[in-house]
Parts: C-alpha cells; sequence; structure tokens
C-alpha cells in the first residue's frame, strides 16, 4: 500500500484506551479512506511507531496506560526515523501551557474532546500533505543521487564512483586480509558498430553488455563505466583464478549471440584485462588500474576477445 504517494488508503495509528472513543474515531477514519492501525495504550503504540513500515499518521491520547501521547511524542522524535510521523494528540486539556507541553514534546498539532469530526478531518489533511511532501522530496533526492552517482545510459557506476567503491576496497582488502580482484574491460571495435549500425545501436550495444556481464556477477561485486566502451569491474575476497573465471564467463555471454537490432542483429565482443591484489599486500588504486590497463592492452593487441591476467608488479 503506497503510504504517501497520494493513491490508496494512508495509515493511521489511533491510540485510546477509552473503547467508545476509539470506536469513534476508527469509524470517522475509514470513512474518510484511511486504513487505521489500533492500540488500546501508550506501550502499544510505541511498539507499532517503532516497528517496520509503521504509520506516518498518528492520532494519541493525552492520557493511556502505560506511556502518555507526549511520552511517546519525545520519543519518537528522539528516535530519529529515516521518514516523519506526523502527530495529532487528543486531549480534554485546553489551557495554553497544556498545549504547549504537548507541541513542545513533539506533537505537531492537537485537539480537544469531543472532537469536531470535520476539524479532525482538516487537521489530518493537514498531516497528510506535509507526509506526501516529504515523500517527494526524497523521491527527488534519490532522483539527485542516482544522477550523481549513475551513468546515465547503462545504469553502471559512473568514474567517480567506482573509483571511490575501488579506493574503499583496497582499504577493506588491507583490514581484512582478503584478496581484491580488479578487471578493466574495453568493447572490442565499438567505434566500427557506431559507424555502421548509428549512434543508437551503439548505446543499446553498451546497455546490452551491462546487463550481460550484471548477471554473471556477485551480489557483492561492483561494475562502473570508465569512459566511452571502458568498463571497471571489482572481485572482492576474489584470488586471480576465479577472477578470471569470471571475466571469461563474461566474455562468453557477450560473445555468445548477437544484439537483435532493427536494423539486423550486431554481433559484438569484449576483452578483459585482469589483475589481482594478493591477502595482506598494499598497493595504491592507480598501481593496480595500471596493471589492469596493461593487461587489458595485451588482450587486444593479442587479438581481441579474449581475457589476459598480470600479477601487480
Amino acid at each position: 500500500m503506497g503510504v504517501g504517494s497520494g493513491q490508496g488508503a494512508m495509515r493511521v495509528l489511533v491510540a485510546d484506551d477509552n473503547l467508545i472513543s476509539r470506536r469513534l474515531l476508527e469509524a470517522a477514519l475509514r470513512k474518510w479512506d484511511y486504513e487505521v492501525v489500533a492500540a488500546a495504550d501508550g506501550n502499544e503504540a510505541w511498539e507499532i511507531l517503532r516497528s517496520p513500515n509503521a504509520p506516518r499518521l498518528a492520532i494519541l491520547d493525552w492520557m493511556m496506560p502505560g506511556l502518555s501521547g507526549p511520552e511517546i511524542c519525545r520519543r519518537v522524535r528522539a528516535s530519529g526515523g529515516e521518514r516523519y510521523t506526523y502527530i495529532l494528540l487528543v486531549t480534554s486539556r485546553s489551557e495554553n501551557q497544556d498545549v504547549v507541553e504537548g507541541l513542545e514534546a513533539g506533537a505537531d498539532d492537537y485537539i480537544t474532546k469531543p472532537f469536531d469530526q470535520m476539524e479532525l478531518r482538516a487537521r489530518l489533511a493537514s498531516g497528510r500533505r506535509i507526509i506526501e511532501l516529504e515523500d517527494q522530496l526524497l523521491r527527488a533526492q534519490a532522483t539527485l543521487r542516482e544522477q550523481a552517482t549513475r551513468d546515465a545510459l547503462t545504469k553502471a557506476w559512473n568514474r567517480r564512483s567506482i573509483l571511490e567503491i575501488l579506493d574503499r576496497e583496497v582499504d577493506r582488502a588491507l583490514r581484512e586480509h582478503s584478496p581484491l580482484s580488479v578487471a578493466m574491460c574495453d568493447l572490442d571495435h565499438f567505434k566500427q558498430i557506431n559507424d555502421t549500425y548509428g549512434h543508437l545501436a551503439g548505446d543499446a550495444v553498451l546497455v546490452e553488455a551491462v546487463t550481460r556481464m550484471r548477471a554473471s556477477m556477485r551480489s557483492y561485486d561492483s561494475l562502473g563505466r570508465y569512459g566511452g566502451e571502458e568498463f571497471l569491474l571489482l572481485f572482492p575476497g576474489c584470488e586471480a583464478s576465479a577472477a578470471v573465471r569470471l571475466a571469461e564467463r563474461m566474455r562468453r555471454e557477450i560473445e555468445s549471440r548477437p544484439l537483435d537490432w532493427q536494423t539486423g542483429p550486431i554481433r559484438f565482443t569484449i576483452s578483459f584485462g585482469v589483475t589481482t591484489l594478493q591477502a595482506g599486500r598494499r598497493l595504491p588504486s592507480e598501481a593496480l588500474l595500471r596493471v589492469a590497463d596493461t593487461a587489458l592492452y595485451q588482450a587486444k593487441q593479442q587479438g581481441r576477445n579474449r581475457v589476459v591476467a598480470l600479477p601487480p608488479e
């Protein structure tokens, strides 16, 4: 159910130890197309709010067995979850000092008993707008993060990101006393593909190559577009022989079948240069890249569509 998406029922926690009051609230909320999650005391309400996929809207009675409404507010704000919870306190107290106490505890709004249904509906609508606005901002933030770290065409890591990941993996390999294999690969005769079939076809080949390489990768391997038709792959915890097997599997997968293109099938191949940082050895990232690039150059010189591995010197 899409909470905060503007579609479907938004989930609301109703916490009140008075059964009649709780039932009245539940009936009103369901009439307004909210999905209700009920709690009969403060402790139960707090457990619901700290659970995964907790409701983003909460209506809390001020006085309840266990934790009071203001105490729950303070706990929710202190926990600092990833997404905001909009809290409405329901109270029979109407003195200014009481209202200030509730708001200072972390409540967003309050309503006094006996509540007016239309007033409650309007205050909940305000909370829903705030939550939906936060969701929009989070989606925009995620999009910007994606644009900053991913290659726009292939969705592989971009050059800056894959190099940052390489630095982290080198540090981790030394810290954990484990090997790290690095592979540079390059699509063979890529300019010829662009010249023969056009740049849209070349783009499609790049996307297909990444898709096929990912199919052979382990979940913790990394793939980044290093530049043009060249890619950088990182295989943490992978000895040289295993890295060569991984690269060879990718090479065969790419060679195995052409790309179906509107003007006809496009056959393409790829060359790999592999090197491995042995467990416990210290070597800068730049040195690994140089060796992998040298191995890739040798693969090209030896006729392309092959894997060449070199030890780091």
